[in-house]
């Protein structure tokens, strides 16, 4: 197949697909002699593979030890559970993180008047050079 039909196929975008294949995650397309991109029913396993790990927010590194991890047969449990547990611990510090900003952004607008004042707790919070954000 082609590389609008392994996109349309796998669901990630042609352009997507030739980075992965630059940057090693998918093994390069053989070429047809006119040389163009030849992919196989595999690739379009790999790339579903990926979409569904990118979106539980796996970053790169983390998806090329997986699929390493996935076609190793003698694989251990332990070490994906390692991975996902790590991965884990970052969502749950990017949580943490995230709701603090958003306490703060809330904090801020509940005490900003809204009107034709210029006076804004908003913007005086943002121009401080140490900032309380928390």
């Amino acid at each position: 197949m082609n590389i609008g039909q392994l996109a349309k196929a796998s669901g990630v975008n042609a352009k997507l697909i030739r980075y992965y294949e630059s940057i090693g995650l998918i093994p390069p397309a053989e070429r047809s002699e006119s040389n163009y991109r030849v992919y196989r029913d595999t690739d379009v396993h790999f790339l579903k593979f990926i979409k569904r790990a990118r979106k539980l927010g796996f970053g790169i590194p983390d998806i090329q030890v997986l699929l390493s991890l996935w076609q190793d047969s003698a694989r251990s449990s332990a070490e994906v559970k390692e991975l996902a547990n790590k991965h884990i611990q970052t969502l749950e510090a990017q949580m943490a993180e995230m709701t603090a900003m958003l306490n703060t952004l809330k904090r801020l607008s509940h005490n900003c008047h809204g009107d034709q004042r210029p006076d804004c707790p908003i913007i005086e919070e943002l121009a401080q050079e140490h900032s309380n954000c928390s």
